[in-house]
């Protein structure tokens, strides 16, 4: 890949990145929320109550970010934070009453976002782009060893 291609590449998901982190920031604030914590709110709608160690690991965040958001949301009355009965160091975070109203909330703003990002794509290519950002994403991701790819598809440059 030449380098005008990886800049084109680079900075066209550097620039959704930032754009989509200000969208769901705009969004978001009218609900008190701030970006990061819906993530942790849908992930408990999907999931139910989990250690807060595992949410990190679902979220794909730094356990102390975790610790600090789910902070925020039980301050707010959007979470409850208990010892894990079989190990009292573990948290087990689970939504309230007041969170699953707000989960509510949160899916239908996620969903004008996701409506608003894809516009202008065809149904066919709004369908693929998931599966192609999760491959983009775990590309790139720092928690795993990167091997150098080799093959048809890399030219070596």
């Amino acid at each position: 890949m030449d380098f005008d291609q990886a800049d084109s590449i680079n900075q066209a998901v550097r620039l959704l990145s930032l754009r989509h982190r200000a969208r769901i920031a705009e969004l978001l604030a009218p609900l008190g929320l701030h970006p990061g914590q819906e993530a942790l709110l849908l992930e408990l709608a999907r999931t139910g109550p989990m250690i807060q160690a595992q949410l990190s690991d679902a979220l794909g965040v730094e356990r102390p970010s975790v610790t600090l958001m789910a902070r925020k949301l039980e301050t707010a009355g959007h979470i409850r934070r208990t010892p894990a009965p079989d190990d009292q160091r573990a948290t087990v975070v689970e939504l309230t009453d007041a969170g699953r109203a707000l989960t509510d909330q949160v899916k239908q703003l996620w969903r004008t976002l996701a409506q608003e990002t894809v516009t202008g794509l065809d149904a066919e290519t709004a369908a693929r782009l998931p599966a192609l950002l999760r491959t983009m994403a775990g590309n790139v991701d720092t928690r795993r060893p990167h091997r150098r790819r080799t093959g048809p598809a890399h030219d070596g440059t």
